[in-house]
């Protein structure tokens, strides 16, 4: 970047000169001013980074496991010119981190692409790996994020991703963002003796022409909330709910629906009733009032498919905090204790089931609407084998007459989730339908030795409790409010 250099002068004028100057120097903003604008340049890489500094690449944190040695230019392959970007995915054993990813940033005042439909690359790989990727992601404010999954092929291919809202990027730093981990390759896959795979293998990928493009191709534009289904749910005042299920789908002019990941800050949100519920920019839903409003939004003037017709019928009241000593707990999911890490409400679940998260005086819980089955999974396994109880906190919110049997899964010795069929995986189910309550929170204190029933998936009782990766509920589609999930010694 050239620099400009000032010379300081001496001072030899009268006091009188320096004032008409200063006046002089003083002037209304015109009319006709106009916001200052930020370049337009397109593109990021060709056969070097283009309008980028030669360190425009930042890792995500190695603390997590990012690899920074595996990143570089290769001056043997390209798609057109002499170069492109080379990226070596590391193995788990690599000691320099288990996987690769990072963003390409724009460390100047960032760039004008309002006039650009999508970005495009070319890449190949030495395997057909899946390959996150985006832009939007700067590390400072990362406002409008986009990102998506493609597979790698061993030759060159084009890969699009669509602009969401491109009027909103008319300042972003964000030009790029990549991440790849190592994958297992299979071996076997017999029935009797279940699947195994060989060691996670790393790999070779090369990127080249990233840029930002004007297309004008892409067609059936779709975004949607909910996962573009029209949800119900009933709840009370004071509570919030986060808008999710959050996507954009664009027909690109192979013929492809290219779908991508983005940020709530694309959409504008509206409430059918503000006095009953109302919706930030971030999508967080804030319930007021008894009543009803419906929870719609669009990017642009296309509307988004999917909606929430919020029901709320009153003050809500959270599950009793639990009083049990912390030493003598181990935690799933609770405000109280802390415990697992990696949570998620909804790892594996049945056709139809809502599932949301909702809090009320700082207190999170779980709905589960339309219920058949779901599965809660966590980071790795847990050894429950020296408690004795597993405690749930549940409302029933549909109508008296709906089933709710609790399923713990065991991973087996091998801490995998092969499977209940033929497999060293172990599974047990406790009926406890007789003791809900519509309306009412009931804390469930299930014995460790009650998982008893077989279940659906083929787990035939009585798990193993070394190894416990799943906590499932099963239903006849009931709706439910959970929290306070925990194991627990008398």
């Amino acid at each position: 970047m050239k620099t400009r250099k000032y010379k300081y002068l001496k001072i030899t004028f009268c006091l009188s000169l320096i004032l008409v100057i200063a006046t002089s120097c003083e002037r209304e903003i015109s009319d006709n001013a106009v916001p200052a604008t930020f370049p337009t340049t397109p593109f990021i890489y060709t056969d070097n980074p283009v309008g980028l500094t030669d360190e425009f690449f930042i890792s995500f944190d190695p603390a997590v496991g990012a690899n920074t040695e595996g990143f570089g230019t290769d001056n043997d392959v390209a798609f057109e010119g002499t170069s492109s970007i080379r990226i070596d995915v590391p193995t788990p054993s690599d000691p320099n981190g288990n996987f690769i990813g990072g963003i390409f940033k724009d460390r100047g005042a960032g760039r004008d692409l309002s006039g650009y439909d999508a970005l495009t690359f070319w890449a190949k790989g030495t395997v057909t790996a899946t390959v996150e990727v985006g832009f939007g992601t700067d590390f400072e404010l990362d406002q409008f994020p986009v990102s998506t999954r493609f597979q790698l092929s061993t030759d060159w291919r084009k890969i699009t991703i669509p602009i969401p809202d491109a009027s909103r990027l008319t300042q972003e730093k964000g030009m790029f963002l990549f991440s790849a981990g190592s994958f297992d390759i299979l071996q076997n896959d017999d029935p009797a003796l279940g699947s195994s795979f060989d060691d996670n293998i790393g790999f070779t990928m090369w990127f080249d022409e990233m840029q930002f493009e004007k297309l004008g191709t892409l067609g059936q534009l779709k975004p949607a909330i909910f996962n573009g289904v029209d949800q119900t749910v009933e709840t009370f005042s004071g509570s919030s709910i986060q808008t999710t299920g959050i996507s954009y789908t664009a027909n690109l002019a192979s013929g492809v629906n290219q779908t991508v990941e983005l940020s709530t800050n694309y959409f504008t949100f509206n409430s059918s009733d503000t006095n009953i519920a109302t919706v930030s920019e971030t999508g967080e839903i804030t319930v007021l009032n008894e009543g009803t409003a419906v929870i719609t939004a669009a990017i642009g003037d296309i509307d988004a498919a999917g909606s929430l017709t919020i029901t709320a019928t009153g003050p809500f009241e959270n599950a009793p905090i639990p009083t049990r000593p912390a030493a003598n707990v181990l935690s799933l999911y609770s405000d109280t204790y802390s415990g697992v890490t990696g949570l998620d409400p909804g790892t594996f679940n049945g056709n139809g089931v809502q599932i949301e998260t909702s809090s009320f005086n700082n207190n999170q819980h779980i709905i589960y609407g339309n219920l058949n089955f779901v599965g809660i999974g966590w980071d790795g396994t847990v050894d429950v084998s020296s408690f004795t109880h597993i405690h749930v906190d549940v409302q029933l919110t549909s109508p008296p007459g709906t089933a709710l049997t609790v399923e713990l899964i065991d991973f087996g010795p091998n801490d995998t989730d092969n499977g209940l069929r033929g497999t060293d995986d172990t599974a047990g189910g406790f009926n406890a339908t007789s003791q809900l309550r519509e309306g009412e929170w009931v804390g469930l204190d299930i014995p460790l030795n009650a998982f008893t029933l077989p279940t659906g998936g083929g787990g035939s009782g009585s798990p193993n409790l070394n190894n416990i990766g799943y906590f499932v509920l099963v239903s006849n589609r009931g709706s439910f409010l959970i929290d306070n999930i925990y194991f627990y010694r008398n």
